[in-house]
């Protein structure tokens, strides 16, 4: 039997032979997701996630330490608002992967999460977000230090127009004195924490830019936590990579989560199971629901989140 199920917007996706679709909605005839939970029952001592699971699972999200909190989160564009009063916990040294349809306000979240917008004219936010439980927004934070901080990786790769070496060298003497032997170290480390150094350790006086699109965007994920941030937004970054690439780039995360928090937009459901702890899923600027990513991906409590993730819509 061809383990496998067709999603009409996304393919066959193949299926762990234990792994299903619990649904709790009647007349339901969801039968199974690749979710990536290989012997789930085992792990639950379940034969099925029940509601009891679920209020477990809430148990078990609130007592993570909260890294980042927004509270009644909105955002607009001009006059026209995308976040419509958004509440969301991120546990701290996990990693939260966000998931929606296209035009939800993903990476508008995302954005807002080290106010990068600001640098648009005409976006805007309001309520508030909380980083170790202080406002963001508030006037005497500095931004400089907020997105050393909280450091971005956006979709498409954004090397500077510099060596390989000054990719890494030029944020870190921004933010820190350093003898240049520590700086080289720092630069190396940085380029080994992504699975980097083995292929450009020859080539660090070259340009970034001559590298492979994988190697480029490696060498992002490199400069953003060479500053020593607490905090990884992610925007789809391995949306453009070919999947070798991308296996390296998650094997980072899993282990960069030992030391940072990582929030991840994607399209991608097979690489949200993956490396998430926990998921939220976006819709029209709302969050529909926000569970350990198992739960919500085995046991959605909302039809519009399983309606999404069996590819329904989206």
């Amino acid at each position: 039997m061809n383990n496998s199920t067709v999603f009409p917007s996304r393919g066959p996706v193949f299926l762990p032979k234990k792994t299903k679709i619990v649904s709790r909605i009647p007349g339901s005839d969801v039968s199974a997701l690749s979710a990536g939970f290989p012997d789930l029952e085992n792990q639950t001592g379940l034969s099925g996630l029940s509601a009891s699971a679920n209020q477990n699972s809430k148990n078990d999200f609130f007592s993570h330490p909260v890294k980042i909190e927004t509270k009644d989160l909105c955002f607009y564009y001009g006059k026209h608002q995308v976040l419509f009063d958004n509440n969301l916990r991120v546990p701290e040294k996990n990693i939260t992967a966000i998931i929606g349809p296209s035009g939800c306000g993903k990476s508008t979240c995302l954005r807002a999460l080290n106010r990068i917008f600001e640098l648009y004219e005409g976006q805007h936010a309001t309520g508030e977000i909380l980083l170790d439980h202080k406002n963001i927004f508030d006037r005497d934070v500095n931004l400089l230090e907020l997105r050393r901080k909280v450091g971005m990786i956006f979709q498409k790769p954004t090397p500077f127009p510099m060596s390989v070496f000054e990719n890494i060298a030029y944020p870190l003497r921004l933010h820190f004195r350093l003898q240049k032997n520590e700086l080289a170290d720092r630069v190396e480390q940085a380029l080994r924490g992504v699975s980097l150094w083995d292929e450009v350790k020859d080539k660090l006086g070259k340009s970034g830019l001559a590298l492979s699109g994988g190697q480029q965007q490696r060498l992002c994920i490199a400069r953003a936590v060479a500053v020593e941030p607490e905090v990884l937004l992610m925007d789809e970054p391995t949306s453009a990579i070919d999947p070798v690439v991308t296996l390296k780039i998650e094997e980072s995360l899993m282990r960069l989560k030992e030391k940072y928090t990582i929030v991840i937009v994607t399209h991608n459901m097979q690489q949200a199971a993956r490396i998430s702890d926990y998921t939220a899923f976006f819709h029209q600027g709302h969050i529909i629901e926000h569970n350990r990513t198992e739960i919500l991906f085995t046991n959605p409590r909302e039809k519009k989140t399983e309606d999404y993730i069996t590819g329904r819509f989206g």
